[in-house]
């Protein structure tokens, strides 16, 4: 994969995470920057672990689904974007919204770390099938999750009610046009 594919991949994984994270900081009464470089750790480990897990898996059923890898990586992308824009469009409850002054606890975090990076778990399982390198690929998926998720919560207290789910569903267009790009390609060889 090139490097704006892959960067273009961390992006829109980590927007899950980014909603996620304004949640948090619409949640808390004011976020520090403890708060959000912790969310940020957690959230981007996640991201970081997940698609490597996904690609272990992806490698043990190589031989079976090698014909069929590009399809796997169009249908994987597209449910998982398409679930995305879906909860963006029906304006689903996956932002946190809680009164202000709101604990930050570890239980709850990792747990919201877990949900937001199932993604990336189903993503790993295509990237076994091309010559990826994937810790660097799972690096920059976890870097660029830190990355936007601290922001997200710095940034949540004033803006995470009024863009939150919109920042779901463009990750989720993403994945959509990254699985389009990579069926169109295969088929175009």
């Amino acid at each position: 994969m090139i490097a704006t594919t892959t960067f273009a991949l961390a992006f829109s994984l980590a927007m899950d995470a980014f909603a996620a994270a304004l949640g948090k900081g619409a949640a808390l009464r004011r976020p520090s920057m403890g708060h959000a470089l912790t969310v940020g750790a957690v959230f981007g480990g996640f991201q970081m672990v997940m698609p490597l897990i996904g690609f272990a898996l992806g490698l043990a059923f190589a031989d079976i689904v090698a014909a069929v890898d590009h399809w796997i990586a169009f249908v994987l992308l597209s449910v998982v974007g398409g679930r995305m824009v879906w909860e963006a469009w029906k304006g689903g409850d996956d932002t946190e919204e809680g009164a202000a002054g709101m604990a930050l606890t570890l239980s709850a975090l990792f747990m919201a770390g877990f949900a937001t990076s199932v993604d990336a778990l189903a993503i790993g399982v295509p990237l076994a099938f091309f010559d990826e390198p994937i810790l660097a690929t799972a690096l920059i998926i976890g870097l660029v999750t830190f990355g936007l998720s601290t922001i997200g919560v710095l940034l949540g207290r004033a803006v995470g009610p009024l863009l939150g789910r919109w920042s779901v569903g463009i990750g989720g267009a993403g994945l959509v046009l990254l699985g389009s790009k990579i069926l169109v390609q295969h088929l175009a060889a």
